[in-house]
């Protein structure tokens, strides 16, 4: 599957946007999609998931409450929408699917992933 994420910018502390991940190749009804993030000097970090069903979903700590991922399957798409951003969160943000791979018992990658796009939150 191949995966395209779009929608980054720069925006000021507070604000919001919306990331979407078009998947071709196969459709993402199939996989656990997923979002990932990595600020400069820094590891890549799980941000958040959803079940191939649409059912579960799944966020880091540092993003609950602000950030919500959604999937169209019809549309085989996947979002973020992020509201009360904070320049911590800053980094080229991942769409990817498939198993999650661990490092430390931390999820930091997933089987399949897109060229990221980049958020930057300003204070």
């Amino acid at each position: 599957v191949q995966l395209q994420a779009s929608g980054g910018g720069l925006v000021q502390a507070g604000g919001s946007l919306r990331l979407s991940c078009a998947a071709s190749g196969r459709t993402i009804s199939s996989y656990t999609m997923g979002w990932l993030r990595q600020a400069p000097g820094k590891e890549r970090e799980f941000v958040a998931g959803i079940s191939w069903s649409g059912t579960f979903t799944d966020y880091a700590e540092s993003v609950k409450g602000r950030f919500t991922i959604s999937k169209d399957n019809a549309k085989n798409t996947v979002y973020l929408q992020m509201h009360n951003l904070k320049p911590e969160d800053t980094a080229i943000y991942y769409c990817a699917g498939g198993s999650y791979h661990y490092t430390g018992g931390r999820k930091t990658g997933m089987d399949y992933w897109g060229k990221g796009t980049q958020v930057t939150v300003s204070s």
